[in-house]
């Protein structure tokens, strides 16, 4: 009997991995930095993530409801963006901007471009830069810890930056989190073993984040103004835990679809959201930087992609 084969276009080798497991591991790898956040600030903080959840599966399911696509709710990309965006938000935030957030991040960054893997920026990060021009006064209100009707004065970035006097908080306090700030911002070390997991299970690359927190400390240490009595070495690293370097890093630049694929373009990527990070925070009037700097690099993407795709095997070189 004649065997026959079956052509088929490529890709002819396939993963057993699926979007919702991707997600999963991402949700698994932020319950530390929930935790913390809950642990810090209360079940105010846990009202803020459990509205931006409901906004953005709400938004998504009613958007493809409404326009009669698929659902694609249970990819859990939308809980995804729902955590990640309230952890980069204060617990006090007024709950119903937290819904328009959601909304915002959902319909207007990511459906309206065709759904999740043709969005061009990241949409957590798109909605917090939206929420930080609307409502500036409420995005920059922050409490302290275990003290939910008390406002911190100053926070840790725009101390080192100089524009606000205070005590800056120890080491310890800036690595476990007993700092104003973010939900998820404030505890290096939630993070930080969020990010780890996500390593051991090979959902991230760790080019992006080495090159980013590198580079930012690189240009932090020799070109940074250091207002303060710290050594520049601990003034660095003060910068590197404070505010949303670290949550960009690890949850944000990292993120398949709005950086680039290739090794050389995923360095590249990286050392410009270090230098953009340094450069508002230096520069700019906002001590924060993050944020912008990544979604500037997620509109860079395609061009980073188009100069670093590497050759395909066996192409021959044009003449002239």
């Amino acid at each position: 009997m004649e065997t026959k084969f079956v052509l088929s276009s490529s890709p002819h080798v396939k993963q057993k991995d699926r979007i919702s497991g991707i997600m999963l591991d991402v949700i698994i790898a932020l319950i530390p930095a929930i935790f913390a956040g809950v642990y810090f600030f209360g079940l105010r903080a846990l009202a803020v993530i459990v509205t931006s959840v409901a906004s953005c599966v709400l938004s998504e399911y009613l958007y493809q409801r409404i326009t009669k696509k698929p659902n694609t709710v249970n990819d859990l990309s939308a809980t995804v963006t729902g955590i990640l965006l309230a952890l980069c938000l204060p617990p006090a935030i007024p709950l119903w901007m937290v819904v328009i957030g959601g909304a915002f991040a959902i319909i207007i960054v990511k459906q309206l471009y065709g759904g999740l893997g043709k969005n061009f920026m990241n949409p957590a990060l798109a909605a917090r830069c939206f929420m930080m021009v609307a409502w500036a006064g409420a995005m920059t209100t922050f409490p302290e810890p275990f003290m939910p009707d008390s406002i911190t004065s100053a926070t840790p970035l725009a101390i080192l930056k100089g524009t606000s006097t205070g005590i800056i908080p120890s080491f310890a306090a800036e690595f476990f989190g007993e700092k104003g700030g973010c939900i998820g911002e404030t505890s290096g070390l939630a993070l930080i073993i969020g990010f780890l997991y996500l390593l051991i299970k090979r959902v991230v690359d760790w080019r992006i984040p080495v090159t980013y927190i590198a580079s930012f400390a690189l240009l932090m240490y020799f070109f940074g103004i250091n207002p303060t009595a710290l050594p520049q070495e601990d003034f660095v690293l003060l910068h590197i835990l404070s505010g949303g370097l670290l949550i960009g890093a690890f949850f944000m630049a990292t993120d398949y679809v709005t950086t680039p694929n290739t090794n050389l373009g995923m360095i590249i990527f990286g050392i410009g959201c270090g230098f953009l990070t340094f450069a508002i925070r230096r520069f700019g009037g906002y001590p924060e930087g993050a944020s912008f700097a990544i979604i500037l690099m997620n509109v860079a993407t395609p061009l980073i992609e188009r100069f670093t795709i590497p050759k395909t095997f066996g192409e021959v070189k044009k003449n002239g």
